[in-house]
């Protein structure tokens, strides 16, 4: 198979295999107007097997949904054929507007404006519970 490279653009690499579409539907990938390149179970010698998504273009990224998704992962950025700039997520101590509280008595359930706030509560078992309720919510 054969991926061509980007000249102007992110790589998100080292993305645990069978991901990549979860980041891409998280990041709303598919309302740019730019190619997106999803390339999954590609071989890796560090992870075995891994996903990486290309975007030929310089967008913004929202490094929380990327950490709380998969802390593990390489962002890449790309500018006129070099790599410029490197970044390792990792998992943010709060998301906003990520997930979804599943408490049906959490007021997130009634007040349907009010942001989804989650804190980290235990980094090693990625855990992190409601700000308002404090349900759980493991990923």
């Amino acid at each position: 198979m054969n991926i061509d490279s980007i000249k102007n653009g992110i790589v998100i690499d080292h993305i645990q295999a069978k991901r990549g579409m979860e980041i891409y539907e998280a990041l709303n990938l598919k309302e740019l107007e730019c190619s997106v390149a999803i390339i999954t179970n590609a071989k890796s010698k560090k992870m075995g097997r891994k996903d990486i998504i290309k975007i030929d273009k310089a967008i913004d990224i929202n490094m929380d949904v990327i950490g709380y998704i998969d802390p593990d992962v390489t962002i890449n950025i790309v500018e006129n054929d070099v790599l410029v700039k490197k970044y390792h997520a990792q998992l943010p101590e709060k998301i906003v507007n990520i997930a979804k509280c599943k408490n049906p008595r959490c007021i997130t359930s009634v007040e349907k404006e009010l942001d989804q706030i989650f804190i980290l509560k235990d980094k090693d078992k990625k855990l992190y519970r409601c700000k308002y309720c404090e349900m759980s919510l493991k990923k």
